[in-house]
């Protein structure tokens, strides 16, 4: 809806921002997410994070709660350990060299869909995909993998999002991510994959309007008691 006030950002390494040396992992990358709220004086914002996203996301909770008011976590997880596409996908990037072959960026992309989509849109996907050097798949991937998502710490609602033919994530890491949040449910969109916000785009943003309107109504009820 035009009257929600949304902020896209590129974290660092991706699409035409900075390439600093480092670091990539999940700390420094929440970090940024943080300064970027505070350059635009946003005091509190619901976090909207797919993949990566949503584990940056989850790190901003849990280092501070207080400017969360709530988490959308599209194909979000706890953990990458033990997860055997992510491992494949690791030692896929181990081997990544510049200038990024096409053919590895078309496929790791396409890799996310259960559906189609547009040819186009795909095509922008895939050249976004061919901007992030090697150094910058490597570190940040190293990163996830080392990520401790602190979720004991975090406090605010959550509602998962995730597509039930994720090669990804499966149901069960899903449901143990909700378990472990003081406050989550689960959204299950039918024949999607793990890009179920490319996929369906409509009802991705029509469940994120819902999302919020109910965090914005739990706000108005604690202001009125």
């Amino acid at each position: 809806p035009g009257h929600l006030p949304v902020v896209a950002p590129t974290l660092r390494g991706h699409g035409a921002a900075d390439r600093p040396a480092g670091p990539y992992d999940v700390p420094a990358l929440a970090g940024d997410v943080l300064a970027l709220m505070d350059a635009l004086a946003i005091e509190r914002a619901l976090l909207v994070g797919h993949s990566m996203g949503a584990a940056v996301s989850l790190r901003v909770a849990a280092d501070h709660p207080d400017r969360v008011a709530g988490l959308a976590l599209l194909g979000g997880f706890a953990t990458l350990a033990g997860n055997p596409a992510a491992e494949e996908l690791r030692d896929a990037v181990d081997g990544l060299s510049d200038p990024i072959d096409p053919a590895f960026a078309r496929a790791f992309q396409q890799g996310t869909l259960a559906r189609p989509v547009d040819g186009r849109f795909l095509d922008m996907v895939v050249g976004e995909s061919l901007l992030v050097p090697a150094f910058v798949w490597k570190a940040t991937l190293a990163g996830l993998f080392a990520t401790d998502t602190a979720l004991a710490r975090i406090t605010a609602p959550a509602t998962l999002l995730w597509g039930d033919r994720d090669g990804m994530f499966a149901r069960a890491g899903q449901e143990a991510l909700a378990a472990a949040l003081p406050d989550a449910r689960l959204v299950v969109f039918d024949r999607s994959g793990h890009g179920l916000h490319w996929e369906d785009p409509v009802r991705t943003a029509a469940e994120l309007a819902r999302i919020h309107a109910r965090i914005a109504a739990g706000a108005a009820r604690r202001r009125a008691s």
